[in-house]
């Protein structure tokens, strides 16, 4: 190998070594836990609920509410039917 090509793939490596760390995602954020459903229904209108949660209602079931897994466990104490969806708002 010529000491030019060395050259060059030490310069190739060296690169590729500074930006490895700069692609790295950063950590998640936590869902947030709304002190109640007035505060929840700010960002989410319709509630939030797990996959393939069903409105439980005599009425008109809600089914525009938000699907996340997370949030809705960081707020399942206001699921308060026990039905998947919690601030549902009929």
């Amino acid at each position: 190998m010529s000491v030019v090509r060395k050259t060059v793939l030490g310069f190739m490596a060296a690169g590729a070594l500074m930006i490895a760390p700069l692609t790295v995602a950063a950590p998640a954020q936590a869902a947030t836990d709304y002190p109640n459903c007035t505060a929840l229904r700010e960002d989410y209108p319709h509630g939030v609920g797990r996959p393939g949660a069903v409105d439980s209602t005599s009425g008109t079931p809600v089914t525009n509410f938000t699907v996340d897994a997370d949030l809705y466990n960081a707020n399942s104490e206001s699921d308060r039917d026990g039905d998947g969806i919690a601030c549902e708002q009929h």
